[in-house]
């Protein structure tokens, strides 16, 4: 008897929670990014962190996402289970934007917790362009530090697919240089086929796509 209490409060737990995140969040835009191992649902949040939501929102609505891949697993030396994945245009720079200033977490409040959706960049902060990060587990050194390190900028969470988050970050990996040596997903990055606006109406920029003339050359077609 106890048992079948204990499995009837988890089935109504879990048949809650996923009413929750099949309902709009205020504050909250999200976005579903199919991928070729599953969907992954994205809440990002617009209220605290409005200029980096509007910069990854136009890579959506523009279809600049869809197509690429992710390309990285960066596992956690000594508990693989955590880390984080990366995906986006790598550099495809057919598909970049401008990017405005992205807010650091000491501006949002937004830190890079398990599910934290984040953008990423090389040694130009503002540099994001389409590329972004997921957190499996927590990585507080990504966060900002004082006046001295402007860390990353988180943006959103993961609502759904956290599942394959990591079944992602559980690709076999190796290649790359510098920090991603050893982390680029082999023998082919995890292919984005779209990402969709769930929220509000699609606001693209009318700007040309130049790399509808020619597929991406590091993803294989289905």
């Amino acid at each position: 008897m106890r048992i079948l209490v204990a499995l009837l409060a988890f089935f109504l737990v879990s048949t809650v929670d996923a009413a929750a995140q099949s309902k709009p969040v205020p504050g909250m835009v999200r976005v579903r990014i199919e991928t070729s191992a599953g969907n992954i649902v994205l809440a990002l949040d617009a209220r605290r962190a409005p200029k980096t939501t509007a910069n990854f929102l136009a890579y959506v609505d523009d279809g600049r996402l869809d197509g690429t891949g992710f390309y990285r697993a960066s596992r956690r030396i000594g508990n693989p289970k955590f880390g984080f994945v990366q995906g986006g245009i790598a550099s495809d720079a057919r598909r970049v934007l401008p990017s405005p200033p992205l807010e650091p977490t000491n501006q949002t409040g937004i830190r890079h917790t398990d599910g934290t959706v984040s953008m990423a960049h090389g040694a130009n902060i503002d540099g994001a362009t389409g590329n972004f990060s997921i957190m499996v587990g927590d990585n507080p050194s990504l966060d900002a530090r004082g006046t001295t390190r402007n860390g990353y900028a988180a943006f959103g969470r993961v609502v759904e697919g956290m599942d394959v988050v990591r079944k992602i970050l559980a690709s076999p990996t190796g290649g790359g240089r510098g920090p991603m040596r050893g982390q680029m997903i082999q023998p082919e990055p995890v292919k984005i086929v779209r990402a969709v606006r769930l929220d509000g109406a699609p606001k693209p920029t009318g700007n040309v796509k130049p790399w509808q003339i020619s597929p991406n050359p590091w993803i294989k077609p289905n």
